[in-house]
């Protein structure tokens, strides 16, 4: 890319951030009404594909515990995997986790979390040299918890058994509903489905290894430039993909890309459904912005490097079973108070250490800090705090952020976790008006965003920093919902936040610090007029 060219992007990216703040007294352009006949089709499936079902009987794979996952082993080679391990693999990530059914409504609930439930996020495995599978590009669909063949193909002499799982995006599910904004919440859900994916292969004893090759390369990779399979559908653009390797502690950040560059399809089966007949609304800025930055390699990240302790022990529960219970709050009974110890062990496993998941499956320096609203922790005094993810960069959010905060270190806090209290005083009036008003962010233990590393990021690494900045937030995020099941509470997503009242609240004086994301953990208020249904209970199971 020329110089000019990266320029041009990045102002683009700037100019796309700005236009889609909310603000007090206007939201970012979205639909006027929601177009209820024209609610996209939340799964994709490509027509005529061969289909491969994937089994639902695990008996007999391992059941490691949620904070148990570092240390437990590989039982297989990936030479050796069957559909079974394969279909673990893709259900406790991409899968279904049930239905919800409310009079005549009935929706589906995923492993991965999504804004609005909409789910853009595609997932493709690509397989070589295995006994299971032939090798070949396959589609993963979920409501049929199986496997679609994309593509046949032939590899080169010699090559080493492998499996990738490679992750796309549909931002009409999300534009739909969101409008302008949808691409952040697009880009959040890439960052929940790496999460998911992480814990789900840490199950089997695997971790993911990103491979630096462009998003043109993996469109043709994926099939996604064929324009005659996509002719009558809506667009659908590549992401990033992952290897799966037996669990090191040495993992570099990226690995080489020598093993899938041989790796060409001989046959393509399938064209790709249409998710609504006619839509009402268009986002091109959404489209505009994807194109523009589909040329450029994945970001030259900084590899993580810290020697945080290891967490304090915690309760270790099965791990698909919390992931299979996750769900997002709708409401929080904002009477009972989470305990102190509870509370330091759930910000704990947001510190990034390579050693552990999902960390060490995206083993790269924090760019992204947590700002509190604490309310009801037992032992700490309401108020605003602020956790830095790296104790490097703690002299310059000071410089960076209002020069009245106090700084206080937490009485009783780990000292590997540096959490400092900002301001005492009530936050629950904050907290609700800077989430769209919404109660759940103020009913809560407590709420926090999500302050991107944003002007610095961009500058280093380029225009493709701001997705992955979204990316590492809704990892975060993934990380706190299943914290949150694990302590037997509940926690939420918040993509609806008025950007510069955070800022405000902050200090923050610039771009250099952005909110890109709210999450809030709290005790759930049940819906006892939902009605719960098995996942694949459609499938007999």
């Amino acid at each position: 890319m020329t110089a000019g060219h990266s320029n041009s992007t990045l102002d683009l990216v700037h100019a796309y951030h700005e236009r889609t703040k909310h603000h007090f007294d206007r939201y970012a352009a979205g639909p006027d009404f929601l177009d209820w006949e024209q609610q996209p089709n939340p799964f994709r499936q490509f027509d005529t594909s061969p289909r491969i079902k994937l089994p639902l009987d695990f008996a007999g794979l391992p059941e490691p515990g949620l904070e148990s996952l570092t240390a437990h082993q590989p039982h297989l080679a990936i030479t050796d995997w069957g559909l079974k391990e394969i279909s673990s693999l893709l259900r406790f990530s991409m899968g279904l986790a049930a239905w919800k059914v409310y009079g005549p409504d009935r929706w589906s609930l995923r492993c991965n979390p999504s804004s609005g439930n909409l789910h853009p996020t595609e997932t493709y495995l690509l397989a070589n040299g295995l006994k299971s599978l032939k090798d070949g590009v396959y589609h993963y669909a979920p409501y049929q918890h199986a496997l679609e063949l994309r593509a046949e193909t032939q590899s080169a002499p010699h090559s080493q058994p492998q499996l990738w799982v490679a992750f796309s995006s549909i931002a009409w599910r999300e534009a739909w509903k969101y409008g302008e904004r949808a691409y952040r919440y697009v880009q959040l859900d890439i960052g929940h489905a790496i999460g998911a994916l992480a814990y789900s292969a840490a199950a089997l004893g695997y971790c993911l290894q990103r491979l630096p090759i462009s998003r043109v390369e993996l469109a043709k990779l994926l099939g996604l430039d064929r324009r005659e399979d996509f002719e009558d559908a809506e667009a659908e653009y590549p992401d990033l993909i992952f290897s799966l390797q037996e669990r090191s502690d040495q993992l570099p950040g990226l690995s080489g890309a020598d093993g899938i560059q041989p790796f060409s399809a001989t046959q393509w089966h399938g064209c790709a459904n249409r998710l609504s007949d006619h839509p009402s609304h268009h986002w091109p800025l959404i489209d505009e912005l994807e194109k523009n930055l589909m040329g450029y390699p994945p970001c030259r990240q900084t590899p993580l490097e810290t020697s945080i302790p290891a967490p304090a022990k915690a309760p270790d529960h099965p791990t698909r079973q919390i992931i299979l219970q996750r769900r997002s709050a709708q409401a929080f009974r904002g009477k009972s108070t989470l305990q102190q110890a509870d509370f330091y062990q759930i910000l704990d496993r947001c510190l990034p250490r390579p050693t552990e998941q999902p960390w060490q499956s995206w083993p790269y320096q924090a760019r992204i800090h947590l700002l509190l609203f604490v309310h009801q922790v037992a032992g700490l005094s309401p108020g605003l705090y602020l956790m830095p993810r790296s104790q490097a960069v703690i002299p310059w959010l000071k410089q960076s952020l209002d020069e009245d905060f106090s700084w206080q270190t937490v009485k009783g806090c780990p000292p590997h976790i540096p959490l400092h209290q900002l301001v005492s005083a009530e936050v629950k009036k904050a907290a609700r008006a800077v989430s769209c008003h919404q109660d759940i962010a103020a009913s809560s233990f407590f709420s926090l965003g999500m302050l991107a590393e944003f002007d610095s990021a961009l500058q280093t690494s380029g225009p493709l920093a701001y997705p992955e900045l979204f990316w590492e937030a809704g990892l975060i995020g993934q990380v706190l919902y299943l914290q949150a099941e694990a302590h037997g509470v509940r926690g939420t997503g918040i993509g609806c936040f008025f950007d510069d009242v955070v800022h405000q609240i902050a200090g923050v004086k610039d771009s250099g610090l952005q909110s890109l994301y709210h999450f809030t953990i709290g005790e759930p208020k049940p819906d006892n007029r939902l009605q719960t249904l098995p996942a694949y209970h459609h499938l007999g199971v």
